[in-house]
């Protein structure tokens, strides 16, 4: 029999995958992990992830949405316009922009609505990427924030109707997406868990009822984004995984015969990772250019002691900046793209006992 040029044009994509696939289980093989491993480690003067951007199309609603889920405090809002500072971080002119940054208990979580957006479709984001698909909120089981989230609306896209008990070890799970289609993470610890970690119990005594705990990246080539993220910041990551068509993910991502691949790094001692996966099963695509800063979704900083230092360091490292280092009113913010093209800023505060800078967000 013949073939038809979209049977061949199958046959091909899925001849490239399993060539993608197969490179990426060797690449992940390759990658050597210190379990003690934490961004300490780095003889560089980066601090720790600072903040959460999310660039939304209605400010007010999202602002509102999260707002009322997590109940942080806003510290600041503001209209941006004609402003040569704010055209030069973006890299684009006539920006025009309204902001608003909410404090967690230990990260800052960052809301902007670009004037030039407004008429832009917003997108959901799969769970299988490509790019900066989610972040993380955690909470205690005995007040979640799976159900607080739910009572506000949240779309979950994990199944059932509870977060999921991934294996039995005090920590249940969930994805959701909020009103735009931006997919965020929800995680419920017993109290075994919590005790482990004595700032997560301060905070809870603190009245604080969530707090953030991840940067999550979905690549097309976990080997080469973990290694590139390691020479970047200059320490290790802590763990590695491979998992084939494990139950409980599948219900947590909704997705039949999941295959995935992941990698761990640890941006303070126990609260705070960069993870990154690799979806086998269905197959994460390779993301081609780079992102807009400007454009829906998330992208974060990482906050530095020396952001001049760490600029030129990077640079000769092959970082590709969109600026110089701006200040922004009360701290110094540069944006990048990593190698696969996500948003991350570089942020250092003016004022380095600030009370918004990690080591005092962490406290």
């Amino acid at each position: 029999m013949g073939t038809t040029a979209s049977e061949y044009m199958r046959y091909c994509l899925s001849v490239c995958a399993l060539l993608v696939t197969a490179q990426a289980v060797a690449s992940v093989e390759d990658i050597q992990i210190d379990p003690n491993a934490t961004i300490y480690d780095s003889p560089t003067t980066l601090l720790g992830v600072n903040h959460i951007g999310l660039s939304v199309k209605d400010l007010d609603a999202t602002l509102s949405f999260y707002q009322d889920a997590t109940g942080y405090n806003l510290i600041h809002r503001e209209s941006v316009a004609n402003n040569p500072a704010a055209e030069k971080l973006f890299g684009t002119s006539d920006v025009r922009y309204e902001i608003a940054v909410l404090e967690g208990p230990n990260m800052l979580l960052e809301f902007i609505e670009f004037a030039h957006n407004a008429n832009k479709p917003e997108r959901k984001m799969p769970v299988y990427g490509p790019g900066m698909t989610h972040t993380c909120f955690q909470s205690s089981s005995s007040n979640s924030g799976y159900d607080i989230f739910v009572e506000r609306g949240a779309d979950m896209l994990s199944r059932g109707d509870r977060p999921v008990d991934l294996g039995g070890y005090g920590v249940t799970y969930a994805y959701a997406y909020d009103p735009e289609g931006n997919m965020f993470e929800l995680e419920q610890l017993d109290a075994g868990p919590l005790a482990e970690v004595e700032a997560k119990v301060r905070w809870l005594e603190q009245g604080h009822t969530m707090w953030m705990t991840q940067v999550a990246l979905v690549t097309h080539d976990i080997g080469r984004l973990t290694r590139w993220y390691e020479k970047v910041m200059a320490f290790a990551p802590y763990r590695k995984g491979d998992y084939v068509e494990h139950p409980r993910m599948i219900e947590i991502a909704d997705e039949d015969g999941l295959s995935l691949l992941a990698t761990w790094f640890r941006m303070n001692a126990r609260s705070k990772t960069l993870e990154f996966w690799q979806y086998r099963t269905p197959v994460t695509q390779e993301y081609i250019g780079k992102r807009d800063v400007t454009e829906f979704g998330y992208s974060y900083s990482i906050e530095v002691g020396d952001i001049q230092a760490e600029y030129e360091r990077m640079k000769e490292l092959g970082v590709e900046f969109i600026s110089e280092p701006v200040l922004m009113g009360d701290y110094y913010q540069v944006y990048a793209n990593d190698i696969d093209g996500n948003v991350f800023a570089l942020r250092q505060w003016v004022d380095a006992n600030s009370p918004y800078s990690v080591p005092n967000l962490e406290l």
